[in-house]
């Protein structure tokens, strides 16, 4: 793996380590003078929220169709948190959740709640259900139950490495949501994520906006700082992906069998620890043959598991597990948890038990990702094609066995993409900072070169040795976490990429 070229030895003197570059996309007047602009939005108090919150909800409307914006419109659901500062307020942060499908309103117990006070007391900071989530106008395909299970959703092969239920659970989706989803998931893409953002940052009265980008959110901030360059201020994007116009999704998926491969070590290190209550074998180097055996033989003889959806405990929701549980440290010991459950030497863990309103929002989410996947480009059609590169791939990287290249519902998706898809290029200000870890499992930093490639001086990327999904303020990396905040309140851009050591 190429490795990153900068370091900063310590995080306490990152800022004064680094020289900076002045950022042409700056409005002008120093912070600290910036004023709240012309909003036009009737903020209330957010459902849910306790009357204390200091949220506030408001709608705004844009059209189903910018080509058409004197047609049908719909909703989108923003939120704000206003600057604690008044007197240093610089403008609004933006928080684009990832996805797709993702939502960013929740400020409180979400991305707002992360920020430090020097961010909080510059920024209004501002979040959304983008077109199609929550409390938008909302999208649902109305799919069964058990097409909603995870080890289902994403394209696991069967034991054997036989893709025809992958085949026909694609078709079945596609088919469904195209029936069901009618025009507004018909609507979905990431060019019009960019386009309502643009239109949200209109009804805030604002003439630029900063964004922080998470996930798939880095995708939807590159591509609104590549539609509308000139109205960005200040941009984050947070465990980056690969912005390659000619796979957009399709890329995403395949970027799992590196991901995964990367932060494996991590895992196995940790459930090798000796003082490790989950422990699960004397070395790191054992984890990896007893996950491969554990889930082999988990496809030969699943167990039963009451209430789990599926009922049973088989290799595919073995390695489902693993990969959900990659994104972060503290979900390692549910993953050895069930892993000993399947060696027999613990008993199965109480299957979670979703209510109604957990099952609406999953049928949310996966009806906006499948717009968006599926809207944002053409993908292959050939079932052959699929089932080749699942033989090659189960054969390179058996703890994915042939997921991220395997079929999904957009080979059947009947509608054209409407346009093709925003190519990331580095047109436009030098106001962009990428944050990463090397170890993602599922934006992987391989991807995240690409991006930085793409943007080219328009960026600069900040690299951590952590591993996990999230960067700012989610690894406790106080070098990586000082330049993004240095950035985010001065405007000081490191003058080229860091890399940022463990700890």
């Amino acid at each position: 793996m190429p490795k990153p070229t900068r370091t900063i030895a310590a995080a306490a003197t990152a800022a004064a380590a680094l020289a900076v570059t002045a950022l042409t996309a700056l409005p002008a007047g120093a912070a600290g003078t910036a004023k709240p602009g012309n909003d036009r939005l009737a903020w209330t108090t957010c459902p849910d929220a306790p009357a204390d919150s200091p949220q506030r909800c408001a709608d705004v409307t844009v059209p189903l169709d910018y080509a058409d914006p004197d047609g049908a419109r719909l909703t989108i659901a923003v939120s704000r948190i206003t600057a604690a500062d008044p007197r240093l307020r610089r403008g609004v942060l933006l928080a684009v959740p990832g996805g797709p499908g993702g939502s960013s309103l929740d400020l409180v117990k979400g991305m707002a709640g992360r920020l430090p006070q020097s961010v909080r007391d510059r920024y209004d900071v501002v979040g959304f259900d983008p077109r199609g989530v929550g409390r938008s106008t909302p999208v649902d395909c109305g799919l069964d139950t058990a097409d909603l299970a995870m080890s289902k959703v994403r394209p696991w092969p069967a034991a054997d490495g036989s893709i025809e239920e992958n085949l026909a659970t694609a078709r079945r989706v596609a088919e469904t949501c195209a029936r069901k989803g009618g025009p507004v998931l018909r609507s979905i893409s990431t060019a019009n994520e960019a386009r309502d953002i643009d239109s949200v940052r209109r009804a805030l009265g604002e003439r630029r906006l900063s964004v922080w980008g998470v996930s798939y959110g880095t995708y939807a901030g590159a591509v609104y700082a590549a539609m509308f360059p000139q109205r960005t201020d200040r941009i984050v994007l947070d465990s980056n992906d690969d912005p390659d116009p000619t796979r957009v999704g399709r890329g995403w998926l395949e970027g799992y069998g590196q991901g995964i491969e990367d932060r494996f070590p991590d895992f196995a290190r940790w459930a090798s620890a000796p003082d490790n209550p989950d422990r699960l074998a004397d070395t790191p180097e054992e984890v990896r043959p007893l996950f491969l055996d554990l889930a082999a033989r988990l496809d030969r003889a699943p167990l039963p598991w009451e209430g789990a959806n599926p009922a049973e405990l088989n290799g595919n929701v073995l390695r489902e597990t693993l990969l959900e549980s990659l994104y972060s440290d503290a979900r390692f010991p549910g993953l050895a948890r069930l892993m000993l459950a399947g060696l027999g030497r613990a008993p199965l863990p109480a299957a979670p038990k979703p209510s109604e309103r957990d099952l609406r929002a999953v049928q949310n989410t996966l009806a906006v990702s499948v717009g968006t996947l599926c809207n944002d480009v053409r993908w292959p059609t050939d079932p052959a094609g699929y089932a080749k590169a699942v033989t090659a791939d189960r054969a390179a990287r058996p703890l994915t066995a042939g997921l991220p290249v395997n079929v999904m519902p957009c080979a059947f998706w009947p509608f054209a993409p409407a346009e093709p898809p925003v190519r990331v290029t580095d047109r436009g200000p030098s106001n962009v900072l990428l944050t990463q870890n090397l170890r993602d499992p599922a934006t992987p930093y391989t991807g995240a070169l690409k991006l930085r490639a793409a943007l080219g001086d328009r960026a600069r990327m900040v690299t951590v040795d952590s591993g996990g999904h999230g960067v700012y303020r989610s690894t406790g990396n106080a070098c990586g976490d000082e330049v993004v905040t240095d950035y985010l309140v001065s405007g000081r851009r490191p003058a080229r990429d860091v890399f940022c050591p463990a700890g």
